[in-house]
């Protein structure tokens, strides 16, 4: 059942043809419904803030940082690290095209960033 959530909210804010910015309540609503408050010991409130200062809400905001890599999406996802980009050699630990990253690829983003630290 979380996984067919999971699978309905990235239908819901990521298509690669059209962007999406979505008001703060709309988004607060799509990731309740995905399990995210609380996740990882973040509420609602922290999840829906990281998505304003990150992106505005914007599921196709896109970041190129001077290393080349670029942040995707809602959470800004680095395509060295978590994602497939094309141009880069990366580690891709979420195992997914950068297109395709919303929320699948960030619930394992706080557990990584812990243990790296």
């Amino acid at each position: 059942m979380k996984a067919a959530g999971i699978l309905a909210l990235i239908g819901c804010l990521v298509t690669s043809t059209e962007s999406k910015v979505y008001t703060r309540c709309k988004l607060a609503k799509i990731f309740a419904r995905a399990g995210l408050d609380n996740y990882g010991g973040f509420s609602l409130g922290n999840w829906i803030c990281m998505a304003y200062y990150e992106s505005g809400y914007n599921t196709t905001a896109q970041a190129v940082l001077d290393d080349g890599s670029v942040d995707y999406g809602i959470f800004q996802i680095n395509s060295f690290t978590w994602c497939r980009y094309e141009r880069l050699q990366e580690k891709n630990h979420c195992h997914v095209a950068c297109s395709g990253t919303v929320l699948i690829c960030q619930k394992h983003y706080p557990q990584e960033q812990r243990h790296e630290s």
